[in-house]
C-alpha cells in the first residue's frame, strides 16, 4: 500500500551521531508535522532544553521581547542536534518542539 502523506514516517534528530528520541508523525498541517515522541537514552543531556523552549512558549505575553526569548532558549537545540530530510540529508534550517509525548515540527531543506 503507497503512502499519500508522512503519517506513519519516522523522525529522528541526531545529538553527536545519536538520535534523543523517535517521532513518529501522527498528522500535518503545513508546514508543521505533529506526533509522538518516544525519548531514547541520549535525550537526558538535551531534555532541559526542550523545557526552556516550552517555559518560554507558556510564558509568551504580547510584547517585543518574546521572539529574542525564544531564540535563546531555541539555539542552543539548533546547536546541538542535526535533523534529518527524508532522505536522510541534514536540514538547513528546522524548528523541533517536544512536550512530554507529544512533538511537532517543520524544516527546510
Amino acid at each position: 500500500m503507497e503512502r499519500s502523506g508522512p503519517e506513519g514516517t519516522v523522525r529522528r534528530p541526531l545529538r553527536q551521531g545519536e538520535p534523543p528520541g523517535a517521532v513518529t508523525v501522527e498528522s500535518a498541517d503545513f508546514p508543521w508535522l505533529h506526533g509522538r515522541f518516544a525519548p531514547e537514552p541520549a535525550f537526558e543531556p538535551v531534555g532541559t532544553r526542550f523545557e526552556a523552549v516550552q517555559a518560554t512558549r507558556a510564558a509568551e505575553i504580547d510584547d517585543e521581547s518574546f521572539g529574542e526569548r525564544f531564540d535563546a532558549a531555541y539555539a542552543p537545540i539548533a546547536e546541538e542536534l542535526t535533523f534529518l530530510s527524508p532522505a536522510s540529508a541534514p536540514v538547513a534550517e528546522f524548528l523541533l518542539h517536544i512536550d512530554g509525548a507529544g512533538a511537532w515540527f517543520r524544516w527546510s531543506g
